[in-house]
């Protein structure tokens, strides 16, 4: 897969580019992560973009923080993780996006109480990164589980 798409997310989303869209949501888009060395992990990426949570009204925050948890009810539901954690940061990437990270019993002991960032090179590695081959099924059982519960929660 080129990666010619990642240089603009967004755009790349408004023409259809984007392969790791799973779901159009109330506040922006359900993305499986570039990397999956945590099956499932996923992010939300807040459309219209703007820079931070605290860019948005009140409202808009709610329907965020909502969407960012159905995403973790949907990997929760088909990945069946021992705990969801879930992260917002802006330092690299200066716009509003969401981490939401499976965690598993089958980690390493000595990363299971920190967060993700200190797995370090396996962020990295080729073999982990998302192929459709690799991670396409996966991608649909979220985005299928995604839909349904939207259905459920927006009442549409």
């Amino acid at each position: 897969m080129s990666v010619d798409w990642k240089k603009d997310r967004f755009r790349a989303i408004e023409r259809g580019e984007n392969p790791l869209v799973i779901a159009k949501m109330k506040s922006g888009y359900a993305v499986i992560g570039d990397t999956q060395f945590l099956p499932g992990y996923c992010v939300l990426l807040a459309y219209p973009k703007v820079d931070t949570l605290n860019d948005l009204t009140i409202e808009q925050r709610g329907d965020y923080l909502v969407d960012m948890s159905l995403i973790g009810d949907a990997i929760q539901s088909v990945c069946n993780p021992r705990r969801l954690n879930y992260s917002m940061y802006g330092n690299s990437d200066a716009f509003l996006h969401a981490h939401i990270f499976p965690r598993y019993e089958w980690e390493p002991e000595d990363k299971k109480p920190y967060p993700v960032w200190q797995y370090g090179d396996l962020w990295h590695w080729a073999e982990l990164q998302y192929s459709e081959e690799k991670h396409g099924e996966l991608r649909k059982k979220i985005q299928e589980k995604l839909i349904e519960i939207m259905k459920e929660k927006y009442g549409e």
